[in-house]
């Protein structure tokens, strides 16, 4: 499995289902993510800084397996601006 870090653009949900088909760019290298997608969508959002880890497809797409938000998440953030 390889890991990379860098941030996120892009992002956009390819495929609603019971687990979405999520497309992002981390920096410029395509990923795609399935499990855990909907985690992924309340966590991150363009220009955070993540870490993930997983393998390349066929089309040279990264296949994310796993993933790390670098500092806060998304809901962390907002739940900080409905406390003060």
């Amino acid at each position: 499995m390889e890991t990379m870090n860098g941030i996120v653009s892009n992002i956009k949900i390819l495929k609603m289902s019971e687990r979405p088909l999520v497309y992002f760019k981390l920096d410029s290298t395509s990923c795609l993510i399935a499990g855990h997608s909907l985690n992924f969508l309340a966590d991150v959002e363009d220009g955070m800084r993540i870490a993930v880890a997983g393998e390349y497809n066929s089309r040279k797409q990264f296949v994310v397996k796993k993933y790390a938000v670098i500092g806060k998440t998304k809901i962390m953030l907002e739940f900080e601006q409905i406390i003060i």
